[in-house]
């Protein structure tokens, strides 16, 4: 099952007011919340054309106070405030109680969720295409300033037999962050093949509380800190952390010394590698180790050559006193 959950609901009591205010005791409430639901059903039938947006009711004991927001405040007005006072009358005769209400006009009606679904309803029911209707419109919402917009359209799109939903989005949406003033609208085109349902989400950006300072320009980003480092400036906040972490190498906040990192033979601890590096190096390696081994060792050299020399030279003077012995018997 799906966990959706309205957007205007959601942050009820938090950025957003009721759209209905009044008090009354537990007997009375279901015949004030009907009494409500019939004004609303019946503003919305009679002004159907007018661009309506939203209605606000305000009760009293004997008395009730009507907001219609509206993009054409001269349809519901009426030449000389004709419509006004019929509906005035029209809601006396209904609630038996005095009626005074106030007309508001929608200055930038492409930022009203309620009107913009309304505005792709009537261009569906008129064959427009949906895709053009919901990008003219995202458009047309993000040229105004929304900071983010998303549209979507559900049912027999373009006439097909099985129905589907499609959505085009821009800019960013957060519905879970409850201080974005986020404004959702429905409403429904009546074409031949059936009903099309258009929603609407719009949002207009971040509601703060009162006394809340927002970040300072110094701060909103680390990039202006690192160009503050470089002009010698002082840095404040994650700069500022991330620029006391140096030169703390032996001991990091108690973390114990750091070992050296291993480098590698011939190149840096980041430096870059190149392809077929690793290969390159032990190629030489074996190229290095090959003569060593066919070449003697160096301290047993001396000995061999001194093994060779001595058969040749050390038998002469032996010989020559043998022979003297010899010549010395032959002449006695």
């Amino acid at each position: 099952m799906g966990q959706k959950i309205h957007p205007g609901g959601l942050r009820v009591g938090v950025i957003h007011d009721w759209k209905s205010n009044w008090y009354t005791g537990a007997k009375e409430f279901p015949a004030f919340l009907l009494e409500d639901l019939k004004i609303r059903e019946h503003i919305y039938g009679k002004l159907e054309h007018a661009g309506l947006s939203d209605i606000l009711i305000r009760k009293d004991a004997q008395r009730i106070t009507i907001d219609i927001y509206t993009a054409r405040p001269g349809i519901v007005i009426g030449k000389s405030g004709v419509e006004v006072d019929a509906l005035r009358k029209e809601i006396h005769g209904m609630t038996n109680k005095a009626v005074h209400i106030n007309i508001n006009e929608i200055k930038r009606p492409e930022l009203d969720a309620k009107l913009v679904a309304q505005s792709i309803a009537e261009q569906l029911q008129n064959r427009v295409s949906f895709r053009r209707a919901m990008k003219r419109s995202l458009a047309s919402a993000i040229r105004s300033g929304a900071q983010g917009v998303k549209v979507q359209c559900g049912g027999r799109l373009a006439g097909t037999e099985m129905s589907r939903s499609e959505s085009y989005s821009e800019g960013r949406v957060p519905l879970h962050t409850i201080r974005a003033d986020i404004d959702y609208g429905f409403a429904e085109a009546k074409t031949t093949y059936g009903r099309i349902g258009v929603k609407v989400w719009i949002n207009k950006g971040e509601i703060m509380p009162e006394g809340y300072e927002g970040v300072t320009q110094r701060d909103s980003r680390l990039g202006d800190q690192d160009q503050a480092r470089r002009r010698g400036g002082t840095a404040e906040g994650l700069g500022a952390s991330r620029e006391g972490g140096r030169g703390r190498s032996q001991d990091r906040e108690g973390l114990g010394p750091v070992r050296p990192g291993r480098r590698g033979k011939g190149s840096g601890p980041g430096g870059p590698r190149r392809p077929g590096g690793r290969g390159r190096a032990r190629s030489q390696e074996s190229t290095e180790r090959a003569p060593a081994q066919e070449k003697p060792p160096v301290e047993e050299q001396p000995q061999a050559a001194a093994e060779t020399e001595a058969p040749v030279e050390a038998p002469q003077p032996e010989q020559t006193e043998q022979a003297e012995q010899t010549e010395k018997k032959d002449e006695s």
